[in-house]
This record gives C-alpha cells, structure tokens and sequence, in this order.
C-alpha cells in the first residue's frame, strides 16, 4: 500500500481556496468543478468541461469563454461582493492548512517516539519533517490556484514526503527485526519486519484521528462558503446558463 494520504493527507485541503476540498466537501458540503486562480486584477474559474470552461470575474465584470457577460446593477454588485469575499476566504483557508501541517508533523513525531527507533533514525526523522514541513508551508504561502495542488504537483510533493520518512523508519524497523533474528528472537523479528511491511496501513488510521482536530477550524470557513454560493445565485454567463461555479449539498 502506498503512503497516499501520510503524513500530509490532508494535502486537498492545503489548495490555497478550497472549492475542490474533500475535507470542505465533507465538512461544509461544498464542491466545485472548476479550478480557482487568484489574479492581480480577477479571479478565474477554468475546467476543461463542460461548458463554459472559463469564468473570470473583475470588480463586477463578467467573461464567459472570453465573451464578456451583460449584468444588471445587482448583478454587478452580487459578483464585486464574490470577488471580495473569495479573496478574503483565502488567507483563511492558508492559516487552516498551516495548523493543519503542524498537527500532522506534531502527530507523526508522536507515533516515531513510541516506535522504539534508534537515536540517529530520530534524529534524522525530526530533521526530515522540519524540513518537510518549512518547506510545505512556503508553498502554500505562494499558492494562488487550485492547479498548484493537482495531478503531477501534489503527487511530486507526497513522493518527496514519502521518499524522506518511510525509508527511514522501515530501514530502522529491518536492522531491529535483524538483530532480533540473529539474537534467536524469532517471533520479535517477524513482529518488527510485520510492523516495517505495513507501516503506512497502521499508521494511517491514527493519524486521521490526530487530524480530526482540525474539524473546528475547518467548520469555522462553511458559512463564508455558503455565502459565496448564495451571492452567485441569479447570475447567468453568455448563454443564459446559471453561473454555478459551487455547489452546496444537504
């Protein structure tokens, strides 16, 4: 089993606006087809279907698939306040990622303490997910899209967090199994070389219950979100389509 979701599996969360977030999904019942990008001067919506596959708003402006959309005054007020409110739920969703990476790494440090691992290997490990952490944090510092959190990005950033910390502790895990067997502790060494083939199944489960302290922060974003879903309602692109860039379940 690959490590998909540990340390950082909360990974969909940290996309700098949260619209395609399991965790919001969950939590606040809000999903989005489109990716979100913050511009200097607008923010766009993209997809690559169905249409339209490009919604940019600009202070109370609207272009559909690069045809600029008519809006009446309300209208035009509805999305400047869309546009505001977006921008100001960003940052928010920023500090929440943040907590949320200290959780996992505070977490991950925990269950290393109660592995029995060598002082070097946790030495080594501490250094790693320092390291790991700072350099997360940064990225989600300058992250202005949604895209900078899908496909090849995140599965390059799980690979580096994986590639730094499972070879360390199973490789810790083996020598003990090894000096178990040698030792003629046979039913140890199976145990460790058990514990070593399946760390990422033990692990896992604890920490996503680490991680449910997250959930407050989480539900504190839901009726920012819900109001940006009320302020799009009534708005149509070029075709006379509702402008439903999100949704809100039951």
């Amino acid at each position: 089993m690959r490590l998909r979701r540990l340390p950082l599996f909360l990974l969909p969360l940290l996309a700098v606006l949260p619209l395609q977030a399991q965790d919001l999904a969950a939590t606040c019942h809000a999903t989005s087809s489109y990716d979100v990008t913050l511009r200097p001067g607008s923010v766009l919506f993209d997809r690559p279907s169905p249409a339209p596959t490009q919604v940019e708003l600009s202070r109370g402006t609207l272009r559909t698939d690069g045809a600029a959309v008519p809006l009446s005054a309300e209208e035009q007020d509805r999305l400047s306040l869309f546009e505001r409110d977006l921008r100001a739920l960003a940052p928010r969703v920023r500090t929440v990622a943040q907590h949320g990476v200290d959780i996992a790494v505070q977490g991950l440090r925990e269950e290393a303490a109660g592995m029995g691992l060598g002082t070097d290997t946790r030495v080594q490990l501490d250094q790693r997910l320092a390291a790991d952490a700072a350099s997360l944090k940064r990225r989600i510092a300058a992250s202005n899209s949604t895209h900078d959190w899908q496909g090849g990005a995140m599965d390059q950033t799980i690979n580096q967090v994986e590639g730094d910390l499972l070879p360390l502790i199973a490789g810790d895990l083996g020598q003990q199994a090894l000096n178990a067997a040698m030792s003629g502790d046979l039913q140890t060494a199976a145990a460790l070389r058990d514990r070593a083939t399946n760390l990422a199944t033990q692990l896992e489960p604890r920490m996503r219950q680490r991680m449910q302290a997250l959930r407050p922060q989480i539900e504190a974003l839901c009726p920012a979100i819900r109001q940006l879903a009320t302020l799009q309602q009534g708005v149509r692109d070029h075709r006379g389509r509702p402008l439903d860039l999100l949704q809100i379940g039951n």
